[in-house]
């Protein structure tokens, strides 16, 4: 077990020249996921990314060899902003590997708690620690020890001049008693840094840093190519910015899975920048032949016009987005728009589905409500042979009261439930899987076999696709509303759809929200088909849009419906345990295989 090595501070002074304590360094790599768990564990913001702290610079002065001298020296210290924890990349301050490793922790349960801000460093840090003191008093001897190895690492108030000394003493006395100093003296150089702390943040530029484990490689399964490119940066040695290597994103511990690289690179804070995004978008090819999209996935394209454009269904429906950073909703901020395809054209079922369509039909038939007799009631369409016999026999043995239950009444066994099935086609689903089929194709198959089964099995259900180009124009496509027959109409609209433009994927579901609302039947699901996360060109990027689908998907649970994602993205553990929860979604590595999948994922739903 590692012991405490008493050392005066011009010893470590030494040795912090030499290069701290290497033998005891604890690398936050190592760290990272313990830290993620005790961070969420004690309410710390899930959408945060865990990165590494850039060294700060600060003048100093202190006494060595009986020498005061002024000397500029650079410290890993810890802060959080609205978007990530930042922490050193390693400790080695102390030389017992147990009490670096504990400093990153007690650094994490106090960032939890929040923010810190320059005008209350001093007494916000103080009163941060009551809290986390009072909240788990079970930290009380960690944060103990480390205020002892602190207050060991920093100066001696008696090697420092006047003004600083009282300084020095002052901190010291925040440390020991937190709450107890409510200013700090003034002196020309700064003060030692705490280590105990956080630190304001410094600038406000773009996060930069490469996501360990994520090289762009090809994928285990058929060597596909990645489906997203990430933006990659070298790291800096400037001091000043907030830059760092991302870690991980602490919303990955919700699935205790994968990493969470949810892109923070580019800045989705003003829309006069939205148009940055473009060039963030993906010229996705996942093919063997590496063949491109066809579409080329342009995005100048202007709208078309209404007299080229599918049928409006009515004026548009406006509908509120959640901003997380105003944790507030802005009313009518978003248009949908219902559409219903001019050139859908009826067609039969695809001769290539007709085999696995009639295998779907046989099986959910079983589903279809049977008639079923409930016998021993007051009234009823016949009389109960039984009911009666028994009692004949209880008036002749004189058994006493009578049973009046004679007669027997047919009731339906009926499946009281609905189904809303959303599709995304957006741009990304004009991508090739494999040498002769896109994202689109499949998806129209999945539709078309999923409409079968329900058919057989009687249980309403509606289709309906969407895809975007900024707030104020969401396209509904309509294919079938719960009160319509699945025929060859709804068949040829579902073969008429084609690859939109983006995925603003919370208006969509705050739309399907009140059509299923408007519904009678008791049990009520939400079936989203999409291959991708989020995204749109107006602020609608990286946690914008998924803080935004993330609170239509907790409207749609308080609304008392069930909603459940199906992806074929192979990056959806990295934010879909975020957005739906954890049992709340399923991820088809094969694509090919989505349309046999459906069927089977509603079953399992609706038992």
């Amino acid at each position: 077990m590692e012991e405490w090595v008493g050392l005066k501070w011009h010893e470590y002074v030494t040795r912090q020249a030499m290069g701290e304590f290497p033998e005891y360094t604890v690398h936050l790599k190592d760290e990272a996921r313990t830290l993620g768990v005790l961070f969420r564990a004690m309410g710390g913001d899930p959408a945060l990314s865990l990165v590494t702290a850039e060294p700060r610079q600060f003048q100093i002065r202190r006494r060595f060899l009986h020498k005061l001298a002024g000397t500029h020296r650079k410290f890993e210290l810890a802060w959080r902003d609205e978007d990530s924890l930042r922490l050193p990349e390693r400790l080695a301050l102390f030389p017992s590997r147990t009490a670096n490793r504990d400093l990153y922790l007690w650094l994490a349960a106090l960032a939890s708690l929040g923010e810190i801000h320059h005008h209350n460093w001093l007494k916000g840090n103080q009163a941060m620690v009551q809290e986390v003191l009072i909240r788990w008093p079970g930290l009380e001897p960690t944060y103990q020890r480390l205020v002892r190895h602190t207050l060991q690492w920093r100066p001696d108030p008696d090697t420092l001049p006047g003004v600083e000394a009282n300084r020095e003493a002052a901190i010291r006395q925040a440390l020991i008693h937190p709450g107890s100093v409510d200013d700090l003296p003034e002196a020309l150089s700064d003060p030692w840094p705490v280590i105990l702390w956080l630190y304001p943040v410094l600038g406000r530029g773009k996060l930069t840093g490469q996501i360990i484990g994520d090289d762009n490689t090809q994928s285990k399964s058929g060597g596909l190519a990645k489906k997203r490119k990430r933006r990659r940066a070298e790291r800096v040695d400037a001091f000043d910015k907030d830059q760092g290597i991302m870690l991980f994103r602490l919303e990955s511990l919700f699935s205790w899975s994968e990493f969470i690289p949810v892109d923070r690179a580019g800045d989705d804070s003003d829309e006069d920048d939205a148009d940055s995004v473009v060039d963030d978008m993906d010229m996705i090819s996942i093919s063997l032949d590496r063949r491109e999209a066809s579409s080329a996935i342009k995005f100048d394209l202007d709208l078309p016009s209404e007299e080229n454009d599918d049928l409006y269904l009515g004026p548009g429906i406006h509908l509120p987005e959640w901003d997380w950073r105003r944790q507030g909703y802005r009313d009518n901020f978003c248009c949908l728009q219902p559409l219903l395809s001019k050139d859908a054209v009826p067609s039969p079922l695809p001769e290539r589905l007709k085999r696995s369509a009639q295998t779907l039909r046989q099986q959910f038939s079983a589903l279809k409500p049977l008639r079923q007799w409930e016998r021993r009631q007051l009234e009823g369409e016949e009389l109960d042979l039984d009911a009666c016999l028994e009692r004949v026999v209880q008036h002749r043995r004189g058994l006493g009261e009578v049973d009046q239950k004679l007669f027997r009444q047919c009731k339906q066994n009926q499946r009281d439930l609905a189904c809303l099935v959303l599709a995304d086609i957006s741009l990304s689903t004009d991508t090739y899987i494999n040498n002769n089929q896109r994202v689109i194709d499949i998806a129209r198959d999945g539709l078309q076999l999923l409409s079968e089964a329900l058919t057989a099995s009687r249980d309403p259900f509606a289709l309906f696709a969407f895809s975007s180009r900024r707030r104020d124009h969401i396209r509904f496509h309509h294919l079938k509303g719960f009160d319509e027959p699945y025929n060859d109409t709804s068949r040829g609209r579902i073969q008429a759809l084609e690859p939109g433009y983006y995925t603003r994927m919370g208006a969509a579901i705050r739309q399907s929200i009140k059509l299923l609302r408007a519904r009678p039947e008791h049990q009520k699901i939400l079936l989203l088909l999409t291959d991708g996360k989020p995204n749109d060109l107006d602020l609608y990027e990286g946690r914008y849009g998924v803080e935004d689908t993330r609170m239509a998907v907790q409207e749609a649970h308080r609304a008392g419906l069930t909603p459940f994602c199906v992806t074929i993205d192979e990056e959806a553990n990295e934010y879909l345990p975020y957005v739906f929860g954890s049992t709340n979604y399923v991820v088809i590595k094969d694509p090919t295989q989505l349309p046999a999948q459906l069927p089977k994922l509603y079953l399992n739903l609706t038992r």
